[in-house]
């Protein structure tokens, strides 16, 4: 992954950048100077800085951070579609597209970079980790703003496919409105009085005799949970939730039994560098939809 840059902030009492990152770092006894020793914190003309170099205040540093031991996702990621400008890949269930808190190297974006061999690969927009489906990866840095342009505009036609409860009295298709805040610090987001900031198409594809329906989704913004929010407003949570309507998540790594069944089905997007009109669609079926009763069974 990409290292991490330190600035060298003005003042303060340091003799030496070793000082300074030890003193700012929450790293365990002897980790900041075996870092130096190794070679490991680099400047800006890519050598290593000794432990015993002056401090320079608006100098930067460079380092990779320390990694937690991560338990494997023991998923692949199928490529649907790969160019000179984009990646788009079929993301599984329990893996996080971006490094975020204890999930660095089991991520999408890492886990790319390292079996395509493109380093400098980046994110156009992110799935939630417990979200199966398509995302869109960029190859040049200097394109992503482009790509990342269009799904703040609202320009990415985004198509989801959810399991849950079918509810005969419920009146489909409609458009869910509601205003959603999501707080830091706290998992669940919630919807509040005031002006809509969340609209969600929801369709009924299907339904079986055992109860369950089989949806589309399409949201028109982009808010956090907003499908999973207003899927649990109209009484019918997704299956294998753990935040709604009732928070006993979060799932912890290592927990791969009944993922929730929420999967980014379709992309359709007009390519702001190349012009070419994309439309992918992923091949994944849902597990509770194929056999639910391997779903619950946690198989």
């Amino acid at each position: 992954m990409d290292p991490v840059r330190v600035r060298l902030p003005a003042g303060g009492p340091w003799a030496t950048v070793r000082d300074h990152l030890a003193g700012r770092l929450a790293a365990g006894p002897g980790v900041v100077d075996g870092m130096f020793a190794a070679g490991l914190v680099v400047g800006a003309d890519g050598r290593a800085v000794p432990a015993d170099a002056p401090y320079a205040p608006g100098t930067f540093v460079w380092f990779h951070r320390e990694l937690p031991e991560e338990v494997p996702v023991p998923f692949p990621l199928e490529v649907v579609h790969r160019d000179e400008h984009i990646v788009v890949v079929d993301k599984p269930h329990f893996l996080a597209t971006t490094p975020r808190g204890g999930h660095v190297a089991q991520t999408a974006l890492a886990r790319l970079r390292r079996e395509l061999g493109v380093p400098e690969l980046g994110a156009a927009h992110r799935l939630d980790r417990l979200t199966a489906g398509l995302v869109l990866f960029t190859v040049r840095p200097g394109e992503r703003g482009a790509y990342q342009t269009l799904f703040r505009d609202r320009r990415v036609l985004k198509e989801y496919e959810a399991v849950a409860p079918h509810d005969p009295g419920l009146d489909l298709p409609r458009t869910v409105r509601s205003r959603i805040v999501k707080e830091r610090g706290v998992l669940a987001a919630r919807e509040v009085a005031g002006e809509p900031n969340a609209l969600t198409r929801v369709e009924l594809v299907e339904h079986r005799a055992d109860g369950l329906g089989r949806y589309r989704l399409v949201p028109r913004t982009g808010q956090t949970h907003q499908l999973r929010v207003h899927m649990s407003a109209l009484g019918v949570p997704i299956l294998g939730d753990p935040l709604y309507p009732e928070v006993t998540g979060p799932v912890p790594a290592g927990d791969f039994r009944r993922p929730l069944q929420l999967l980014a089905r379709s992309l359709e997007f007009t390519d702001p560098v190349t012009g070419a009109e994309h439309r992918f669609t992923s091949r994944r079926v849902l597990a509770a939809w194929s056999s639910y009763e391997d779903w619950e069974a946690g198989q």
